[in-house]
């Protein structure tokens, strides 16, 4: 057998790195713009923060990056379509919590948590119940007193079923013994909608969707499930303060599906890392009411395993909605 031929081998290796991996050191991310996907309608936090966020992914990795809405099925249809994608860089995505965990816990799912590779967390966002300006509900005890005389009369909206404000909201009707009706939305934008319109009786949202709105006159909120009172409203009582224990909200990441080359991974977590940090950015979170906490990829991970072994446990004791 004759011997390779020096020249040769560089070409080779290079060959059997971008099989091994499904893509090469020197092509990525050079040849084609990377895809973001949101599992969220347009105009959600989630929507915002990653059109936010991707122009300072794109400065620190050098590529272009479009973002690709595919709402449905409380983020089931995004997250599919994450876990689902080739493992070659070019597809990245939110996760939100505690959708990405609690969907595969309510049915049977084309992706688990090990569908996916997390990257960087971004954001946590606490829940909070909100009315129209014109509501006759200005606190807590007021709605749980109606709602106690006037049971399955009030409707709430959410993100969607097994979201955070679904859980939530159902957490609180159990402490207080309520009976409510659940309007289940594809995001935060929908769900806005249908309470301004005044289809519904109260919208749960994530305080970051809400603090425009209140600001405006247009809504009022009644509480907000933080552990202390946030600085987007200092002058709104916990929950905890008005006699419910319930500290929740989502926390919004980025990942990559499961496959997708290590090096890969540590480098747009790198951009990410970056782009999380960079002033212009912060400056223009902070306008857009976003409230960062960035996770990095091992800190991540164990948050969102710890997570989901909790909603197991809560689940397995007491489930949102009816098993199948």
């Amino acid at each position: 057998m004759k011997a390779l031929r020096p020249y040769l081998v560089p070409a080779i290796v290079a060959l059997i790195v971008a099989a091994a991996g499904g893509v090469a050191s020197a092509e990525w991310p050079n040849d084609r713009p990377i895809t973001m996907i949101v599992a969220y309608s347009p105009g959600g936090a989630t929507d915002i923060a990653a059109r936010l966020l991707a122009p300072y992914i794109e400065k620190y990795l050098g590529q272009s990056i479009i973002i690709l809405n595919r709402p449905g099925a409380g983020g089931e249809v995004g997250f599919t379509a994450l876990a689902t994608a080739a493992p070659d860089g070019y597809t990245v995505g939110f996760i939100n919590t505690p959708n990405v965990v609690t969907i595969p816990i309510e049915r049977r799912t084309r992706y688990t948590l090990e569908s996916f590779i997390p990257v960087a967390n971004v954001m946590d966002d606490p829940d909070a119940f909100l009315v129209r300006a014109d509501s006759p509900f200005r606190t807590l005890q007021e709605l749980v007193e109606y709602a106690k005389k006037n049971p399955g009369t009030v409707s709430y909206g959410t993100s969607g079923i097994g979201s955070d404000d679904h859980i939530a909201t159902e957490m609180f009707a159990r402490a207080a013994g309520l009976k409510l009706r659940h309007i289940p939305f594809d995001g935060a934008a929908p769900n806005r909608t249908a309470l301004l319109g005044g289809h519904i009786t109260l919208g749960v949202f994530n305080i970051s969707e809400a603090k425009e709105y209140v600001e405006n006159g247009q809504l009022r909120i009644l509480g907000q499930m933080a552990e202390g009172r946030t600085e987007l409203f200092p002058n709104t009582p916990t929950f905890r303060e008005q006699g419910y224990n319930i500290v929740t909200g989502s926390q919004r990441g980025i990942a990559m599906p499961a496959g997708t080359p290590g090096w890969v991974v540590e480098r747009f977590a790198q951009a990410a890392a970056k782009a999380v940090n960079d002033p212009e950015f912060r400056e223009k979170a902070a306008k857009a009411y976003l409230p960062l906490r960035y996770l990095g990829p091992n800190d991540y991970r164990a948050f969102l395993r710890e997570l989901r072994d909790s909603y197991q446990e809560l689940w397995n004791a007491s489930p949102w909605v009816e098993k199948r």
